[in-house]
């Protein structure tokens, strides 16, 4: 029982290892993926500190490093949380195993003291012979046997528990010095976030002096983002507009055949002195979302674009430095549209599902890029260079351009919108 008892306790522990192991690798991999986006943003903001005039751009880097700094201490706390349920769960198992091979000592002592009385012939001989009968005298030879078996066993279970307690006292001081490290790491990152926010605090500080000449930046920003919005807005009505008009061209020919029909049944019913049949409900008006997706291979995209939620790759490899909806720098307000996200210079920009090149166009010197996955639309835009035109098809992570320089730093804006709404990209590309 104290064997079984021994062997379930260290299943159950190797389990809860395993588990947290899982979690530990899916951690580390996180915190590397953090410090490449963290070096990154540094590069550029490395590039663009020799300017003299401070951007949106480097401000919005600044805070998305700070971000980040701050993500990379949280994974580092939850790796640190890991290693204290193994120490925990390690520390256990040393005293189990420590307990159990005592008792498996003072049994094994136990035993040898009994052999140590009956080591003998002799003695073994008496001992049979004086069995009432001869299935009593059979049973003490068969007690001999097992008995001298069972202390050889007993002392396998000894050697191996020594092992296994061995074994695992040093994967405990393996996770004591992984703590100490990482105890160490994060130290050093406090240290890092703090010099951040110093930077933070100097870029503000400098924003105030550049007030009026970074305000007029932003107007200009404005400025040229409404006017590419309005033509995308444009694109797209024309595209619903032309999908209503084949809609109502349909319905037309349609009701042509419908009325005269009708008007056969109408005579037929007359004829035969039958009831006159009642007239068909109009069809009801599609809404916009679904004259995107009247055909089956629109309708298809869309369910597809869909079901992947959460899950399309990241258009550019990059951080996002400027996130979804209304915020404020300093006192300027910005109404962002989509995400923005800070890359290298010429880096591949990717197709995030499979679709239509819908728009092609070349707005103050930069590409934007259009892509049709049935009533779904994303959006590229600040494109160095293209490689697809109006009506390519194209797939999932194709690549369909470079990414430009945007005055200081290399910046991907993207949106993605159902119909004429914009939504938050973030809920729809992976994490």
């Amino acid at each position: 029982m104290k064997l079984h008892k021994l062997l379930i306790i260290l299943f159950l522990s190797t389990i809860a290892l395993s588990a947290t192991a899982q979690t530990e690798s899916q951690l580390r991999r996180k915190k590397e993926a953090i410090q490449r986006e963290i070096e990154q943003l540094q590069k550029n903001l490395n590039k663009a500190a020799s300017g003299k005039k401070l951007t949106l751009q480097q401000i919005n880097a600044i805070n998305a490093q700070i971000r980040l700094r701050q993500d990379k201490i949280g994974t580092i706390n939850s790796e640190i949380k890991n290693l204290d349920n193994q120490i925990s769960q390690n520390t256990n198992t040393v005293h189990t195993l420590q307990g159990q091979l005592g008792d498996l000592k003072k049994e094994y002592a136990g035993m040898i003291r009994f052999a140590q009385r009956n080591r003998n012939a002799y003695e073994k001989m008496m001992f049979v012979f004086a069995a009432r009968d001869f299935n009593q005298a059979y049973k003490r030879i068969k007690y001999l046997q097992q008995f001298s078996q069972y202390r050889k066993k007993q002392a396998g279970y000894i050697e191996n528990t020594q092992t296994e307690l061995n074994g695992k006292i040093k994967v405990l001081d393996k996770t004591l010095r992984e703590k100490s490290e990482l105890l160490k790491e994060q130290e050093r990152e406090r240290e890092r976030l703090g010099k951040d926010k110093n930077q933070q605090s100097a870029a503000l500080n400098q924003l105030s002096k550049q007030e009026r000449q970074f305000k007029q930046d932003i107007v200009t920003r404005k400025k040229q983002q409404a006017q590419i919005e309005r033509a995308i807005s444009a694109a797209i009505q024309r595209e619903i507009e032309r999908r209503r008009r084949e809609e109502a061209e349909a319905a037309r020919v349609a009701a042509a055949k419908e009325a005269a029909a009708r008007a056969a049944a109408i005579a037929k019913a007359k004829a035969e002195n039958k009831p006159i049949p009642a007239a068909v409900a109009p069809v009801k008006e599609k809404t916009t979302n679904e004259l995107l997706t009247n055909d089956a291979s629109s309708a298809k995209l869309a369910a597809g674009f869909e079901n992947n939620r959460g899950r399309l790759p990241y258009p550019v490899s990059g951080t996002i430095t400027e996130r979804f909806g209304v915020h404020k720098v300093d006192q300027a307000s910005m109404d962002n549209k989509g995400v923005n996200i800070t890359g290298a210079e010429g880096a591949a920009v990717r197709a995030v599902f499979d679709g239509e090149v819908f728009l092609v166009s070349l707005i103050y010197g930069k590409y934007v890029v259009v892509i049709k996955h049935g009533n779904y639309f994303t959006i590229y835009q600040n494109l160095r260079t293209v490689s697809v035109k109006k009506g390519d098809k194209v797939d999932t992570r194709d690549a369909i351009g470079t990414l430009a320089n945007s005055g200081d730093v290399a910046e991907l804006h993207f949106e993605i919108m159902r119909g004429q709404t914009n939504l938050n990209p973030e809920a729809w590309i992976s994490k």
